[in-house]
Formats: C-alpha cells, structure tokens, sequence
C-alpha cells in the first residue's frame, strides 16, 4: 500500500487519505462495494427510506387533499358551527325551562298557597310566592283560580327592577291554561309550556296546577321568561344571532336590528315555518351583509311552538374560498423537501441516542435506577445525557435518603401513639385518684360524727324492743329502726375501710397464691351462685411487688361483684398473663354488663348499678384505691347482656417515685388517729 495513500476502513469500505467521507457518500461506497441488496438490509436504509417514502406519499395525498378539499372543509365547520350554535339556543330554551319546573314547584308547595288561591287572597299569595319568584329570578308569575281568572300577577319591569302587580284578568283560553284547568295531562306530566302575550311583550310561559290537600283543583300558577330576555341569554351563549318565529311564521323575538321599513329577510317564510320537521338552511342580506341561518322546530315538553333559529355572518366564506391553490402546492412541495432533508439528519445524528435515552427512561421509571448513558458527545445531546446520568444519581441518593426517613417517620409516630396512649392512662388515673383523695378527707371528718349516734339508736331500740309487745305495730317499728340503723353502720364502716387505705407493704411474691387465696374464701359464695369457675395462667411463677393481702381483697371484690352480676349462674374466667414489665390478671364473668353511660363511674365512690341493700358502691372505689398505690392500672369493658371484664396491670417492680398518692396515704392515717 502507498504511503501518500493512507487508506481507513468505514463500515467495511476501504477510503484513501484517511478521510472518512459523508453519510451519503458513504452509502454510495457501499452500494459499489457491496451491491443494494447490503445496503438496504443496513440501518441507516431502514431508518431513512421509510421516512422518505412516507413523506412523499403524504407530500402527495396531501397535496391533493388541500387542493380538492380546502373549501368544502371551510363550509362543513361553518355548517357544523351553525348546527352547535342551534343545539346550543335549543338546550338554552330546555335550561329556561327547568329553571320554570323548578320556582313552578317550590311554589306549588309552599304551605298556603292552595288556601290563599281558594280563598283569592292575593296579599298573601304575595308574601307566600315573592320570595321564591325573586330567588329563581322568574321575569312573570301569575297565579290563577280554578275558572282561570288571574288572582295576582307579578311582571319584572327592566327598568326599575321591580314587580308590577296585576290583577282580574282572565287566562282562561290560553291553550296551557285550558289544558291545567281540564285535568290532562301527557307523557311528561300535568304542566305545560306556551306563548302568551301581555301588555309588556311576549313571554314563554310554563303553568302548572295547584292541588289542596284533597287533591282537588285550586288553581293553576304560570311562571314566564320574556322573549326579547331569553334571545338575548341564547345570543351569548350560542355566539350567533337568534331567531324565534310563532307557529304562524310571525315573528316573535329576535336579536337583530329591525330596519325601518319593517323588512324581516331573516325570518323562514311562513309555509316552510307551519311544516318544518327538520333543519332547514337559508342565506339572507341584512344590512349589507350576507348571512347564513339554521332553522329548527322550536319544542318544549313535546310541544310544538315554533321556530328557532340561528344565523351567522358568511362574508369570509366567499374570501377564504378564494385563496390560490397554486399557494398550497408550492408549501407541500417545499416543506417536502425540507422535511425529508431534516429527517435524514435526525436519523443519523438524533433518534439512536434519543432511542437509549428513552429506554434508560423506562429501565429507570420501572424501579432500577443503576443506570448510565455511556454517551459521550460535545453538543446538546450530550449534554443532555450527561445530565441524566447526574439525575440518575441524584435520585437514587434521594431515594435512599427517603426511604430512611421514611421508616424513621413510622417509628417516630408509632413511639407517639404509645406516650399518647400512656398519658391518657395517666390522666384518667389522677383524675379518679383525685376523687378518691377528695372522699376519703370527707369520710375522715364525718365517720365518727356519725357512727356514735347510729350506735345510741340501734342500741336504744333494741332496748325498747325487748319491752315491746310481740308483733305489735310498736315492735314492727322498732325492728325497722334497728334494721336501718345496722345498714347505715355498715356503711359508715364501709367508708371508714375506705379512708383508712394504708401503704401496701410490698413484697416479692407469686400473684397466683393470691388468686388462688381468693377463690378459696369466694368458693362457697361461687357454688351457691352456680358459677363456673376457668383458670389460665403460667405454669412458672407470676412474681412481682405486691402487698398479697390487699390484692386479695381486690380480687374478692370482684367476684363477689361477678356473682351477683350472674344470678341464673355463668362462666367466671380468670387469666394470668405478663409482659415485659407488668403482670396483667383479667376477671371475666358472663353476667347482664354495665351500660356504656355507667362505665366512666364504676369506680367513684358510693355508685353502685345493683339492686337497692345489695350494694354500698365502695367495692370498686377501694379496689381502685388500691391498684393505685401499687402503681398499677385497672380498666373495665362491658356489654349489656354478654358480661363484663375487669383488668389489672400491676408493675413487676416498684417505681422510683412512690408520691402519687400522698393524700390517700395521709388521709387514711388521719382516720385512723381519730378512730
């Protein structure tokens, strides 16, 4: 090989000088070197003829297309707008309408106002109607009795904004009027819809009838729009001038400017208006300008009333028909050149890298966010897959970083519940020690007061009953006085147990021993009451810092409280469980329950839900007293008819903190220093 003829090879192909030659040169090459068949099976003619073919191809049909159908296309949307326009002004007029059923119905109903029509009261049909005609913006109300006669009319007038009332004229041979006052009705029901003209204009009217409470007739109330209001809400909606013609082609409203020699070009005439049943398009001249109108039969209800139609300008028709087709050949031929010449370039320099791009895109999207480009290059393309390796990375550190956060996020809220949770406890814990404090000061003050004196009168009676005749009224009373007396002396050392409470001395013992000591002194209590006994606890010992005895009397409480909650016998289940740091006894018996309102009181003192002489309501109130000062926590739940479960948690170890219940402690001392 010479050496001034430096030859490198480029896709197979040998060049000399070692100058890489260009897309299309190169393509020349290799259909030299390899033949077509090689070079159309490449990537480069896989990308690049298809496109070219296919632009031709649309280059060609579209050519012709805008040639041949460039005007038609101008005069279909124009017809299509007149059509939108027309079915806009028609559900226009069907909005009008419901607007009318709606103040027809809210009036129909209102309280009074078949009295006031039978009664032709028109100040209170006013007040009973007026304010329902001025929230549904109604233009015209009129209330008729039931020979059609106008008891009270009420027309907006536009330039003071205020009703006129009218009075005394007869309705009675207006076809929706005649039609309400003779009972019929049609497949949409007893109202009706029509054109009645007044001495202020044409109104569309909606009337329906007014029935009392037998059902009978009472009158019949119109509620109306004015014509020249309605075509002129249907103008702005519809962006077209409106037509409306009667159903003798008279017209009644429209929103063009009648020319002073009364020429009305734009109205159908009246032969094609009396027999219309379709859409029917028309041109007219007005005032030096062309328009084309669509005319429709204007329904309401099923009612046939009309015609309604809607016109625009056509001048830019004629303008936009003129336009050179030459002008929109030249634009496809050369944007088909331009086109084909862009994609060739696109082809060889954009779509492959956009292509990569694009599928990292996907990889990255579906979860897999270890990606890179490989792309180097020095232009924007470049760039941009630089930039997205960076995103990459971004947001895969990101990511990580969120999803610590994240599970950091969830414990914290998670610790939250717990201390919101504890610190409801603790709340309702004070709160109910506070009560207990606040009735044992009481009881410490009042217990002997009252004891002495229940002792002189028990004493006296029985006295004064050993020489009292028997069964003599005398005795009976006496009995009933030393009855009583004893009851109360029972609860005033009931109260005098509560406000003695002492410091539990605590010890490390096994709480089973203390279940089991309470159901051997409840045993009897248990077979007499018919109650089954089911016991569930570990077999290893349940040991924690507990004062046996007064956990006992806890206990005691509640079972005799479970045995009197199942008079016809039940199921009474005691479980013994713990966790990390409490030891849990629950007492479950199948009795008739607590109702929900008496729950949050099971626990103050002297509240009691047994039968009068069965109960002092202190059981509980004790009990609580003591699981506080073991600094433990005790819940109920309950369901009428299914039973009711106590739960005691008690701390396997004493808390640092023993002052949470100094005034019961100080309480009970002071009782004891006074008995």
């Amino acid at each position: 090989m010479d050496s001034t003829e430096i030859h490198t090879v480029v896709d197979g192909v040998s060049h000399p000088n070692g100058h890489k030659p260009s897309g299309l040169r190169r393509a020349t090459e290799m259909v030299r070197s390899h033949g077509w068949r090689v070079w159309l099976s490449g990537l480069r003619a896989k990308l690049i003829l298809p496109y070219v073919l296919l632009t031709l191809v649309t280059a060609m049909v579209g050519t012709f297309v805008v040639t041949r159908l460039v005007t038609s296309s101008v005069r279909e949307r124009f017809v299509n707008q007149l059509y939108e326009a027309g079915h806009v002004a028609a559900d226009g007029v069907v909005r009008r309408e419901r607007v009318h059923l709606e103040t027809l119905r809210l009036m129909a109903f209102t309280a009074g106002v078949p009295e006031a029509l039978e009664a032709r009261n028109d100040r209170e049909l006013l007040t009973l109607i007026q304010p329902v005609a001025v929230n549904g913006l109604s233009q015209a109300v009129i209330a008729l009795d039931h020979d059609g006669r106008e008891v009270l009319g009420m027309v907006l007038d536009q330039a003071s904004a205020a009703y006129v009332l009218t009075r005394g004229s007869s309705f009675a041979a207006e076809p929706l009027v005649a039609r309400v006052l003779r009972g019929e009705s049609d497949a949409n029901g007893d109202k009706f819809v029509g054109v009645i003209k007044t001495n202020t204009g044409e109104f569309l009217f909606t009337s329906a009838p007014v029935r009392d409470a037998a059902g009978d007739l009472a009158g019949v109330l119109l509620v109306g729009t004015r014509l020249e209001s309605l075509v002129d809400s249907l103008k702005a909606e519809a962006l077209a001038d409106i037509i409306v013609q009667g159903r003798d082609g008279a017209t009644l409203a429209t929103t063009f400017v009648i020319p002073g020699d009364g020429t009305t070009t734009w109205a159908l005439p009246e032969d094609q208006a009396q027999a219309i049943d379709a859409v029917r398009f028309r041109e007219f001249s007005l005032w030096s300008s062309d328009y084309q109108a669509a005319y429709l039969p204007w329904l309401a209800r099923g009612q046939w009333l009309g015609v309604l139609g809607v016109a625009l300008p056509s001048n830019f028709l004629v303008a936009t028909e003129a336009t050179s087709r030459d002008v929109f050949s030249l634009v496809f031929a050369l944007g088909t050149v331009a086109v084909i010449l862009l994609g060739y370039r696109l082809a060889q320099s954009i779509a492959r890298p956009i292509l990569r791009l694009r599928t990292m895109a996907q990889t990255v999207a579906q979860g897999d966010l270890d990606q890179s480009s490989g792309l180097v290059r020095d232009d924007e393309i470049g760039e941009l897959a630089e930039a997205f390796d960076a995103m990459t990375e971004r947001l895969q550190a990101r990511t990580s970083e969120a999803q610590g956060l994240y599970t950091e996020a969830i414990e914290n809220n998670r610790q939250l519940a717990e201390m919101y949770d504890r610190l409801r406890a603790a709340q309702q814990q004070l709160v109910q020690s506070e009560k207990l404090a606040a009735v044992g000061q009481l009881a410490s003050g009042i217990v002997h007061d009252v004891k002495n004196p229940l002792g002189v009168i028990k004493g006296m009676a029985e006295e004064m009953l050993e020489d009292a005749a028997p069964a003599s009224q005398q005795a009976d009373a006496l009995q009933t006085i030393r009855d009583n007396a004893s009851r109360a002396n029972s609860i005033v050392a009931d109260l005098l147990v509560f406000a003695r409470q002492s410091t539990p001395t605590m010890e490390w013992r096994d709480l089973r021993q203390s279940v089991e000591g309470a159901l051997r002194l409840t045993g009897f209590l248990l077979r007499k009451g018919r109650v089954t006994v089911e016991t569930d606890w570990p077999t290893d010992p349940a040991m924690g810092l507990i004062d046996p005895q007064q956990i006992q009397q806890v206990l005691v409480n509640l079972i005799q409280n479970a045995v009197q909650a199942m008079p016809d016998g039940g199921k009474l289940r005691l479980r013994l469980a713990s966790d990390l740091d409490n030891l849990i006894l629950t007492v479950q018996d199948t009795g008739c329950g607590i109702p929900p309102e008496h729950l949050p009181r099971v626990f103050e003192p002297f509240f009691t839900t047994k039968p009068e002489g069965q109960g002092t309501g202190m059981g509980l109130a004790v009990s609580y007293g003591i699981i506080a000062r073991h600094q433990g926590q005790i819940e109920v739940e309950s369901r009428v008819g299914a039973g009711s479960t106590f739960i005691l948690r008690l701390p396997k170890q004493r808390p640092p903190d023993e002052t949470d219940e100094p005034t019961l402690r100080e309480v009970g001392a002071q009782a004891g220093a006074e008995e």
